[in-house]
């Protein structure tokens, strides 16, 4: 028999649970990841550059020992661990204009982490930095990862504004050729791929979008010269009579909408699904704080007790103590008041559950504290469980919805009907607008070959997109049987840890760089997942409980395949079943025995 892990009295469990199944119905559509525009032929002005202008340079035709794709957090963390590990000859092949990845292209007003500076931001402590607040902002982040780079001599060989083509295994030689569309032909013993989701802008599959008549863009692709200011927060002078249209309120546009509140004649957010959003109680760090916490091996202290509190962990305190481990502090509070024989599976996830409740009343309760009209605040309550969506965290987000200006439009759940050359439709009424700005985020669910932009092609011709035809194959997440000398970086099939992920990226970093010298050092030229430890990878895997954002409370969005039934591939986008806590754990063993279990050394 189940017991009651007793859930707040005012809470009606079954009204909840209907409330938000109703909600996620009204949401789910049958053309799932399809909904949305691939930023390419038409639409492929939507992903040029706004910030630096593209650079002459000569073909580059020469060989490196490794050779990375990518210049956002994975492949600066794994050209640090490389250069720790006497591998200095590292080449980074970058499409933006500077290191930064997602933070290079994420300059739209308002733009910060959500994740606490002291665990997001990686290397801090290599590079001996103290982040100014506990949630910094992105020219503070771009200028982080700039910093990276300078520490660790990584721009001397770094080719930006560049895309890779192609990327083939050269059997004889046991080398890899890469190809970049700057007509680049140049080899490499290793390659790395961090390709990671957040980097392919995608546009609503909104009829008419291409028939506006106004100026529009992509929150990733800020256009100052349009609105005014900058990413440092100057104004935005340039919208004072201009009517401006945002199209969807996920984390971007619960940072930006603040910022454009008060620069528009009139902004209009039109809303499909609300966002959670909790506070934020944003400060500065004190610096004799700082360095009071500041001792050797801070930073991985900070990220294993984030990680401990809030994957399943039994950390004995909490040092980030923000929105994330609040959830998670409450949901070990819940099944605390079980006794110990009352704990199985059942009564743990109503435990959670309760908890999840509790926590998003009070975060809709939050909405109508802060809103005026009560309409409207009806309108930006969030009716799911609080990880269903990437929860938001802000102090002015809700606030602005307070503002004269700042209208919104709820489309109950349909999204936008169409657009005209005048504006934007819903419901059969026509807003017009002078300006369109696409906070439509980026590619998540979009196959891997789609997402990296070129395919690469292993031993015998094998190509990666054919090895993950029917989802993901790995060792940890890292390794893929076929292709040599090789290395993936991103969370899924290793700690999967998607709160806070760059705390996955340094950890398989130091994984690679343990391969690399190894192989370095032992005068072999190939290494390589065997087809039995991927196989045996795997099935572990398969084993993995699976997300809780399948439920099927949970309303459609990028975490949970837009709703739509998990087919091979998105069974196998999980991680190790026992939790990040103890992948990390595991890995860390692995690599200090020293045998590279799994691995083929030739």
């Amino acid at each position: 028999m189940t017991i009651d892990p007793g859930a707040p009295a005012a809470i009606d469990r079954d009204a909840l649970r209907r409330r938000y199944r109703e909600e996620r119905d009204k949401r789910l559509r049958p053309d799932g990841n399809d909904q949305y525009l691939e930023v390419a032929g038409r639409f492929a002005h939507y992903a040029d550059d706004p910030y630096t202008p593209v650079a002459p340079r000569a073909r580059v035709t020469d060989h490196v020992t490794f050779a990375f794709v990518g210049g956002g957090f994975a492949g600066l963390a794994t050209a640090a661990r490389l250069a720790e590990a006497g591998i200095a000859d590292v080449r980074i092949v970058e499409k933006g204009g500077d290191f930064g990845g997602t933070w290079y292209w994420n300059r739209y007003p308002g733009a910060q982490c959500d994740t606490a500076s002291l665990i997001y931001l990686p290397l801090l402590e290599e590079t001996g930095y103290r982040p100014s607040e506990k949630y910094a902002h992105a020219p503070e982040i771009l200028a982080h990862c700039q910093r990276i780079g300078r520490h660790y001599g990584l721009y001397e060989r770094a080719l930006f504004h560049t895309r890779v083509t192609e990327l083939v295994w050269q059997e004889a030689e046991a080398r890899w050729l890469v190809r970049t569309d700057r007509g680049d032909a140049f080899t490499a013993q290793f390659v790395g791929l961090g390709t990671g989701p957040l980097h392919v802008p995608k546009l609503p599959g909104i009829p008419g979008i291409e028939t506006f008549g106004g100026h529009a863009f992509h929150t990733s692709r800020w256009d100052y010269s349009y609105t005014g200011g900058d990413a440092a927060g100057a104004p935005m002078d340039r919208l004072a009579d201009r009517r401006v249209a945002l199209i969807g309120t996920g984390a971007t546009a619960v940072q930006c909408v603040p910022r454009l509140a008060g620069a528009c004649k009139a902004l209009t957010v039109f809303q499909r699904t609300p966002s959670s959003v909790d506070v934020r109680n944003n400060a500065p760090i004190d610096p004799a704080w700082f360095a009071s916490i500041a001792t050797p091996g801070w930073q991985r202290r900070w990220l294993e007790n984030f990680t401990a509190n809030q994957a399943g962990g039994n950390a004995e305190v909490d040092l980030v103590q923000d929105g994330w481990t609040d959830l998670a502090r409450r949901i070990r509070e819940q099944i605390r008041k079980l006794p110990p024989e009352a704990r199985t599976v059942p009564n743990m996830l109503a435990a959670y559950e309760d908890a999840d409740f509790a926590k998003m009343e009070e975060i809709r309760a939050r909405v109508d504290a802060v809103v005026a009209d009560r309409a409207t605040a009806a309108r930006l309550k969030a009716w799911y469980r609080q990880l269903c969506k990437r929860p938001c965290f802000h102090d002015a987000y809700l606030q602005a919805f307070n503002h004269p200006a700042v209208h919104l439009v709820d489309t109950d759940g349909k999204g936008v009907e169409r657009i005209t050359p005048a504006g934007v439709v819903v419901a059969g009424r026509e807003y017009a607008v002078d300006c369109i700005i696409y906070a439509s985020g980026f590619e998540v669910g979009t196959p891997y070959r789609r997402r990296a932009g070129f395919e690469t092609v292993g031993r015998g011709g094998l190509a990666l997109s054919a090895h993950w035809a029917e989802g993901m194959r790995t060792l940890h997440g890292i390794h893929a049987h076929g292709f040599p000398n090789a290395f993936v970086v991103q969370p899924t099939q290793g700690a999967n840890l998607i709160s806070n992920i760059p705390h996955n990226l340094p950890d398989a970093a130091a994984t690679i760089a343990q391969v690399v010298r190894h192989a370095r050092a032992t005068g072999c030229r190939e290494v390589e997942a065997t087809a039995e430890a991927e196989a045996a990878w795997v099935e572990l895997l398969l084993k993995s409980p699976g997300r809780m954002t399948q439920s099927p409370d949970c309303t459609p969005g990028y975490y949970n395949n837009e709703g739509r039934p998990p087919d091979a591939a998105a069974r196998l986008a999980v991680g190790y079943p026992a939790g990040p806590s103890a992948y990390f754990r595991y890995i860390e063993e692995w690599r200090q025995a020293g045998e590279y279990r799994g691995l083929a050394y030739r």
